[in-house]
């Protein structure tokens, strides 16, 4: 087992604190945080040791969990690599594209491995239909919360919509054309509301729409590719596939043809995948342990973070 630490013993930090504890790839160590009265509080309610120092910390375990504010990791990561230990580093990976660049330059040097927690990849409904998804040519997501003061120290590009970029980023396969966003502030000193398009060279088109100060939470996306609709529900982890294909020559009674001006019949049939009731954030973690003992390459790689950093980067440069 992977002896594991985690930074930050936030809402988030104590989510992985207890997937860790109860995950047979890891042995829980314990973990370090900033403000020592949450540390010892944690440490008392649920028994995990709390290390006074993050040098000991560091020192004590193979792979780092780093859960701590953004402005944070590039140095937890950067202490972390340098003792030779593998980290786990939440989304976005850092506060800026250079920082996560050096993140990623030195993890190199030191030949340990790294995963960002972009944890929707692991998420059910996605899973579920992911290989379903083929060169998709419009995808139209939509990601609304109510209003939490936690998360409103960054723009609401890096707080909720970096999760559908991500998403967008690994199954488009094409570098990215052009972007062009706008942003509200309404309560937050940075925008609460977003709407990005993302133009890629091979023609597909991206619309993103991410808000938290909507009246409901809503975190959906729609796929459109040739003979296929595609949509996953993230939130209500439900999906649904609508496909054509070719009508046969004598048609079923109930079998749904739709014909063209060309005179094109098509059959319409919807494939329902099964979903799994999983936990996405133990997976993803689980899932690094497996790179790690395996010496495979992670799921979601700190160039994948590093990608979905620049354009959300460019999404917020657009708002100025």
């Amino acid at each position: 087992m992977l002896k594991a630490g985690v930074l930050g013993a936030g809402h988030l930090g104590k989510i992985h604190l207890r997937l860790l504890n109860q995950s047979e790839k890891y042995n829980l160590i314990g973990f370090y945080d900033a403000d020592s009265e949450n540390g010892k509080k944690v440490e008392a309610e649920f028994g995990y040791k709390f290390f006074h120092t993050i040098e000991d910390l560091i020192h004590a375990v193979d792979v780092v969990d780093i859960v701590t504010p953004t402005l944070s990791h590039y140095d937890c990561a950067l202490q972390s690599i340098a003792k030779g230990k593998h980290i786990f580093i939440e989304k976005p990976i850092a506060k800026t594209v250079e920082e996560a660049e050096h993140i990623r330059a030195i993890l190199a040097e030191h030949h340990v491995k790294g995963q960002v927690g972009h944890v929707e990849r692991f998420n059910p409904a996605f899973t579920a239909v992911k290989n379903d998804i083929h060169e998709p040519m419009f995808i139209e997501t939509h990601r609304l919360a109510e209003f939490n003061p936690r998360g409103t120290d960054v723009p609401v590009v890096l707080d909720l919509m970096i999760h559908d970029i991500d998403i967008i980023l690994s199954v488009v396969n094409s570098k990215v054309k052009h972007i062009s966003a706008s942003g509200v502030s309404v309560i937050s000193d940075t925008p609460d509301i977003a709407n990005a398009r993302i133009e890629f060279e091979n023609g597909c088109v991206a619309n993103l729409t991410a808000s938290r100060i909507s009246l409901k939470n809503m975190r959906k996306t729609r796929f459109f590719q040739k003979d296929a609709y595609i949509s996953v529900d993230f939130l209500e982890k439900k999906c649904e596939v609508v496909k054509m294909k070719d009508a046969p020559e004598q048609p079923g009674d109930f079998d749904m043809i739709l014909q063209n001006a060309e005179g094109v019949k098509k059959q319409i049939y919807f494939d329902n995948p099964e979903i799994s009731n999983n936990n996405a954030i133990l997976d993803e973690l689980e899932s690094f342990a497996d790179a790690i003992n395996n010496n495979t390459k992670p799921i979601v790689t700190l160039h994948d973070g590093t990608e979905a950093l620049r354009v959300a980067t460019q999404i917020i440069h657009c708002f100025k």
